[in-house]
Formats: structure tokens, C-alpha cells, sequence
């Protein structure tokens, strides 16, 4: 099972992709997750993407490309995979496309996940980052026991760059103009299944599960 969850940021795509890859037992491969991971280990494809994830911009396709096809090709995504914030353009797409078709596979579907922006930027603005061992909070949603510490290892939480409000807006503008692009390519294909995610976790879950069946 290959599946791809495209949707704008904050609208709770990454949420639902760990849910969903410990249901179905295939491995969640979030883009966003590989890079800052390079960021942090400040690997040559993490220090060239940095200055792009600060200012919340798109990472050049070559950069993304290289880091996620890796991953896709490792031996623990042979059972399939969730692609959550890959491919974010029409270019990513073909170059997957052209990466599975040479190992016998192909996408299954496509969730393409929406929500007010209003719902997306409250989202977005309350979560939360532990700077120790990096579990995420949201101050609505899933708040520490204490404020603005780490229930787990008791360090403290921080709010990445790129979930600030002025860099939400130019996400969110980045995403309509490229991003969108790629709702009418899945869907010529006949893979979109549109889910509303202005309701609760649970509800939207289920609304997933019953779209691979």
C-alpha cells in the first residue's frame, strides 16, 4: 500500500499519517520530518535546505527529491508507505512516479486533505516542539501537564521558525501556488479522495479508513 496525504501545512495530514502507518503497519515518511532531521545533523543537503525552511519557502526539488527517493527505496518501506508533504509540486510527482514504476509499484491513492484557514493557522500557532527529545505538543489540542515543559523529559518546548504567523502566510501562499497544482494531476488519474478536516481526529480517521477500502 503506497499513499500519499496532500493537503496545506497544519491541516493535520502528519496527525493522521502516524495514525494510519501504525494501523496498516507501512511506514510514515514525512518530508518535512527528513529534512529538518538533515538540518539538524547538519548534513551538506541539511545546511542548503536550512535557510529555505527558516523562511518557510519550498526546498529546491533537487534537495527533497534526493533525501525522500532515498528513504522510499530503503528495505523498511518495502511493505508501502505513507508520503505526507511529498511530492509538494507537478515536478516531484513525475520524478515518483518514474522512481516506483522502475521497481514494479505505484501510488494508490491520493488523500487530499482541506481546511478553513482559519482552522489551519490556529494549528499551526499552537504548536509546540520539545527542545530535548523532540516530542510535539499543541497548546489546544495536546498540551503539556505544565506549561511550555516537556512532559517526557521535562526540557523545554519552543515553536519552530517556520510556524510563526508571518511564515505560516507565506506557507500557506507558497502552497496555493505550487502545491494546488497537483489536486488536478491525481485527480485525472482517478487516485483523490478528498477528506474534510475541519472536524475531529477521530472522525477523520475513520473517513480515511473507510476511503482505502
Amino acid at each position: 500500500m503506497r499513499l500519499i496525504f496532500l493537503g496545506p501545512p497544519g491541516v493535520g495530514k502528519g496527525t493522521q499519517a502516524a495514525s494510519i502507518s501504525l494501523r496498516k503497519e507501512i511506514n510514515h515518511i514525512s518530508s518535512g520530518d527528513l529534512l529538518r532531521a538533515a538540518v539538524d545533523a547538519e548534513t551538506d543537503t541539511g545546511l542548503k535546505a536550512k535557510e529555505y525552511i527558516d523562511n518557510g519557502l519550498l526546498v529546491p526539488d533537487e534537495l527533497v527529491v534526493k533525501i525522500v527517493v532515498g528513504k522510499i527505496n530503503s528495505a523498511e518501506c518495502k511493505k508501502g508507505f505513507i508520503l505526507d508533504g511529498f511530492p509538494r509540486n507537478l515536478s516531484q510527482a513525475k520524478v515518483l512516479d518514474n522512481t516506483l514504476k522502475k521497481i514494479g509499484e505505484k501510488i494508490d491513492k491520493v488523500f487530499y486533505f482541506t481546511a478553513s484557514e482559519e482552522t489551519i493557522i490556529k494549528r499551526i500557532a499552537g504548536r509546540r516542539i520539545c527542545k530535548s527529545c523532540g516530542v510535539d505538543y499543541h497548546e489546544m489540542f495536546s498540551p503539556p501537564v505544565n506549561n511550555n515543559v516537556c512532559d517526557k523529559c521535562g526540557a523545554e518546548l519552543y515553536q519552530r521558525k517556520d510556524d510563526y504567523p508571518e511564515t505560516t502566510s507565506m506557507r500557506l501562499q507558497v502552497y496555493r501556488e505550487q502545491t494546488e497544482k497537483l489536486i488536478y494531476y491525481y485527480k485525472g488519474k482517478g487516485k483523490l479522495i478528498e477528506i474534510n478536516c475541519n472536524g475531529e481526529k477521530t472522525e477523520i480517521e475513520q473517513n480515511i479508513l473507510e476511503g482505502l477500502h
